[in-house]
This record gives C-alpha cells, structure tokens and sequence, in this order.
C-alpha cells in the first residue's frame, strides 16, 4: 500500500509540473490550473489510505467544508477583489503549515511525558521552521489582505528604530527556534514553541506594514513563495513526499515571479520590503504644467475611428470599473472597421500579479492579442492609439524623464510616444503610488473622464450608430 501511495504521489508531482509549466501561456494556462489541482486531488485521495490516517470522518467533513468554501469563493468574489482573495489563500496555507506543526510538536510532547523517547533535533528544526514560515505568512497575509482592500491605509507604517526591532525580533525568533531544535524534549519547550507562534505571527504583521500599496503585487507573489516554503517544511514534518514536492514548487515559483515583479519596478527586494515606498512620496518629483485636454465619448471616437492600430493598456480602474468585457467589444468593433488591435500588459499592473491577464482572460480576449511591454515599445511610435483604462504608474513618463521621481528607472510602458493618447480616469487623483503623472498634460494626451465602463460603453454606442 505504501508503495502505492508513494507512486501515485510520483504521479501528482509529475501534475504539478506540468500544469505549472503550462500556467506560464494564457492559451494553455486554464487546462494547466486544472491539471495541477487534479493532481492534489488525487494527492488528497491517496493520502486517505495512508495507514497513519486514524479519522477518515473529521477529513471527510473537512474537504466538504472546504470545498464549499472554495466553490463560494469562486462564484462570489468578483475580480475586482481577486487580490484580497488570493492573499487570504497565502495566509491560509501558512496558517496549515502552522498548525501542523504544532500539532506535530503535540504528538511528540504527549509521547515524552509518557516516558517516550523526544523528537530528533531534524523534526524539531523543521517543526520551527513550519510554525515560523507558517506564522510570518498568515498574518503577512491578513495585513496584505487589509491594505488591498483597504480596511487599513495602504501606504507604509513607518516609525523610528523599526528596522532595528524587526531585527531584535528576528534573533529572538532565531533563538528561541535553536533552544527548541536541540532540546525539543524540555520542560520549557512548550513555552518555546507558544513564544514562536506569537513572535512568527508579530514579525509577519511587521514585515508588511511598512510596505506601500504599490508594492503590493510583489508582496503577494512573495507571500505565496512563503506559504510554499511552510509548506515544503511541513512536508519534513511528517515526511510526505508529496507535500515536500508541491511546497517545493510553490517556494520556488513564488521567488522567481517575485525577482521578475521586482525587475519590472527596476528595484531590488530588499528596497521593496524595507523602503516605505510610497509613504512620503505625495507631491515628490516634479510638478507637471500644462493644459489637460479632455474629450467627449463622442471626440474620442473620432480620433479612434480614424485608426489603424490601436493598444488598449489596462490597469487597476479596469478591474474596478469592470470594463473588461466593454473592452473587448469595443477591440471586436475596432477590427471590424480595419484597425489592429493589442492589449498591452504591464508585469506590475493590478494588485496582484497577472492581474490584467485574468481579467482580459475572463472577457474572451483572444489570447495572441496580448502583448508584453517589452513587445509592445520599440513599435509604440507606430501606433495611432494608445487607449489607457485605468492605469496610472504603470505609464508614467516621469518614471524615464524625472530623476527626483520615486518612479525614476522603472520600466514602463511608454503610450507618451504613440501618436495619439486616450487616457480612461475619473478624475486628476494619483495612482496608487501617489505619484503625479505628467501624461495628463502631453501635447497628444486626452482626458476621457468618468467611469471606464461607462465611458466605453459610450464608445461602442458611437461606433454602432455610426
């Protein structure tokens, strides 16, 4: 039985792979989702045979329970609070990891007091390690959860001497994990291991709160890498291979798409996490002059109607317009009348990351339409239209013009050049970054204001009672 648990976790494993590696093409990317949790259900399956499992009742209700939950989750959260929901499934992965450790500890602890022989020093480490990834990222994530949709401010929490407590904190955390691995058999072990879930919970609320908003989609892929890595330990924890595997996978994925979040900011990690980026940044940088232009749904159809290429370039206000399938009408009605049409996607647009490509994915955007930044500038000057939906930082001049800017050096994408620019906003506010733009003042720029739905529905009117 056991060997064939273990190839049927081979089986899952190979799955995972898979169906990760086809998560990286959005052609390819719904069949990968399915393919990855096909295998952990089958991982789930199997593992009920396991002659370790003594209830299969308690997991039996806790799958329906589960599964409900998720199916809800699923139906219900509309993609406008996608971020907020993906940050609760990081914490709550952290938050299994945790408890499965302290459950392990538990066993172990029953065991010694019945005169039983104490945990290896290996179990132990890997025990702290659980409870301390685990911690850090459930209440990483409940705050990243709050900033996003935004039951607490999303700029940074910054006051005097923090760095130098979080690192106070981190030895402490440090210490007490050693004092536990080599001793886990001790009277005051069991203080140990509270004292690690509390410090583990604390350091997580920590580690975010001095994180800005703007960051967000980099503390979300950072986040998940956190709850694979808990996971990953937990694995050693009770030796399941397939745990190991998986946690493994989602540790390492997670990192890779954090430094590729961090690329397209033109920043390191360790400026993302200990920077306060965006909690001074009201007003800094240049002051932008000029005359905004603003348009009518009417004017700008003429300027659109006239194209022969056009790029729509999302961003956050997509999401909190729910335009996106107005969009995509009104790229069919723009192919119709002989204009080329992209969706060009930024790396960072959104809350989280490949926000903009489930949004454009769940309206039927054909998928060889969407275009990357780095395929969409060296022919920006071709195009007669770049039609912005709610994006802001992510297509900021100042960030390639202004070296006093906080955006200074992050790549964007750069619609200033095009020939013709249609910005989408309800209003002159800054983006998330609290950044001015000076894109609202360019000589080619004009202001479509109000709400993006709104205002593209008003769009595909004029092109149909044309």
């Amino acid at each position: 039985m056991q060997l064939f648990i273990n190839l049927v976790y081979i089986l899952s494993s190979v799955m995972f792979v898979f169906g990760l590696k086809m998560l990286s093409s959005p052609a390819t990317a719904r069949r990968g989702n399915m393919l990855s949790a096909g295998g952990m259900g089958l991982a789930v399956i199997v593992t009920l045979f396991d002659y370790q499992v003594i209830s299969w009742q308690y997991i039996l209700i806790g799958v329906v329970i589960g599964g409900l939950i998720g199916f809800a989750s699923a139906r219900l959260v509309g993609m406008t609070s996608m971020p907020e929901m993906v940050a609760l499934l990081n914490g709550s992965g952290g938050f299994a990891s945790l408890l499965l450790g302290w459950a392990e500890f538990q066993r172990g602890w029953t065991v010694v007091q019945g005169g039983g022989e104490q945990l290896s020093v290996f179990t132990a480490s890997v025990i702290a390690l659980a409870i301390l990834i685990g911690g850090v990222t459930t209440s990483g994530s409940v705050i990243a959860w709050a900033k996003l949709s935004e039951k607490i401010g999303g700029k940074p929490v910054l006051f005097p001497g923090q760095q130098v407590f979080n690192v106070i904190l981190l030895i402490v955390i440090v210490a007490c994990g050693i004092m536990f691995s080599i001793n886990p058999g001790a009277s005051y072990a069991y203080t140990l291991i509270i004292a690690l879930i509390v410090l583990a919970l604390v350091l997580g609320v920590m580690s975010v709160i001095p994180i800005g908003g703007a960051d967000m989609p980099v503390v979300i892929s950072l986040l998940n890498s956190y709850s694979g890595l808990a996971a990953c330990a937990a694995g050693f924890v009770i030796i399941n291979n397939v745990l190991i595997v998986a946690g493994a996978l989602v540790g390492a994925s997670g990192i890779i798409l954090t430094n590729i979040m961090c690329k397209a900011m033109n920043r390191s990690l360790a400026n993302v996490l200990f920077s306060g980026f965006g909690a001074t940044t009201s007003g800094a940088g240049k002051q932008a002059e000029g005359e905004v232009k603003s348009v009518s749904a009417e004017d700008a159809y003429f300027i659109l109607e006239a194209a022969t290429s056009v790029a729509f370039v999302p961003g956050y206000g997509l999401a909190v317009a729910q335009a996106q399938h107005v969009v995509r009408e009104l790229g069919e009605l723009l192919e119709d009348n002989g204009a080329e049409v992209r969706y060009a996607v930024h790396p960072v647009a959104g809350r989280m990351p490949g926000h903009m490509n489930v949004l454009l994915a769940e309206a039927n955007v054909p998928y060889d339409q969407l275009a990357e930044m780095e395929e969409v500038n060296p022919n920006i000057e071709m195009v007669d239209v770049c039609v912005v939906v709610g994006a802001n930082d992510v297509v900021n001049p100042a960030a390639r013009e202004d070296n006093t800017s906080p955006l200074f050096g992050m790549p964007i994408i750069d619609v200033d050049k095009s020939r013709t620019v249609i910005v989408l906003k309800r209003s002159m506010n800054p983006g998330f970054a609290g950044v001015q733009n000076p894109l609202f003042f360019k000589e080619n720029t004009r202001m479509l204001f109000g709400d993006a739905k709104d205002s593209i529905q008003g769009l595909v009117r004029e092109f149909k009672d044309a």
